[in-house]
């Protein structure tokens, strides 16, 4: 099987939903059987507050098992260092040793970065837009903390923060805090292409473009997004995986449609 650790904080653990599949690993792990058409062993060892200076702690956990070393890892982490005021150069540091840690171990590494905090109902100007600044600064650092140490980052600020904020009460819990399940499946989809792509699995030509929402995802899922808009396609991406039939979506840019001048008819 494909030996897949989760680590991170409440985002990487799912907090707030009330089924393990509905969960960001869980989620990952689904497709990622789907994509290799292989069966997935997943370890989540990530803790609801957990700040960067609990990695250390999460990667030794994921490590001490010298049987069971992950072919690749993802990392969600940022959000209760911008909350708790953790200084940046601090921040990335602990998450530079981690991934360098992991890499050294011979796992692939996946980031996703800070999420947007602006995004959060419950936060008012003008701290709504201390918190997004704060939080798009730490992910550009965390970006390159983590490319440095030979991962893969994806910015889920950038790509969910204006959907967050479109929908807030469908992708934001009951808390509005945390993600709700459909929050947490839009998060995983935004995950997936590169956690593939660490793996070799998903041709980089081939990858979904994910800040035109496209992506791959549960079939019913796919579905219902196509049905609400014009242009996207929904295609049989791999075999059923554990959770039911994936399908990847894809948004066709409309191309006009060149119409040739006709010729003057001869005398």
């Amino acid at each position: 099987p494909v030996r897949f650790a989760m680590l991170g904080d409440s985002t990487a653990a799912g907090q707030g939903v009330h089924r393990a599949r509905q969960t960001p690993a869980a989620l990952l792990a689904s497709g990622l059987a789907a994509v290799a058409e292989r069966p997935v062993d997943l370890r989540n060892v990530a803790l609801p507050g957990a700040q960067s200076d609990d990695l250390d702690r999460q990667v030794s956990l994921i490590l001490s098992d010298a049987s069971w070393v992950p072919d690749v890892c993802v990392i969600m982490i940022g959000a209760n260092d911008v909350t708790h005021r953790m200084p940046p150069t601090r921040s990335v540091r602990h998450l530079s040793s981690a991934v360098r840690r992991l890499r050294t171990a011979g796992s692939e590494v996946v980031v996703g970065t800070c999420p947007d905090l602006g995004t959060v109902e419950n936060v008012y100007q003008p701290l709504r837009w201390l918190a997004r600044r704060v939080s798009r600064q730490l992910a550009a650092a965390q970006t390159i903390g983590v490319v440095e140490q030979g991962g893969r980052t994806v910015s889920l600020g950038d790509l969910l923060g204006p959907e967050f904020a479109a929908h807030p009460r469908e992708l934001f819990g009951p808390d509005r805090y945390h993600p709700s399940a459909e929050g947490y499946a839009t998060a995983a989809m935004a995950v997936l292409p590169t956690l593939c792509a660490a793996l070799g699995l998903w041709p980089e030509e081939d990858r979904p473009d994910v800040s035109r929402r496209e992506g791959f995802l549960p079939v019913a899922r796919a579905a219902a997004q196509a049905a609400s808009e014009g242009g996207t396609e929904v295609t049989a991406a791999m075999p059923t995986g554990p959770r039911g039939p994936w399908a990847l979506l894809k948004r066709r840019r409309r191309r006009r449609i060149h119409t040739p001048t006709p010729s003057p008819l001869p005398h």
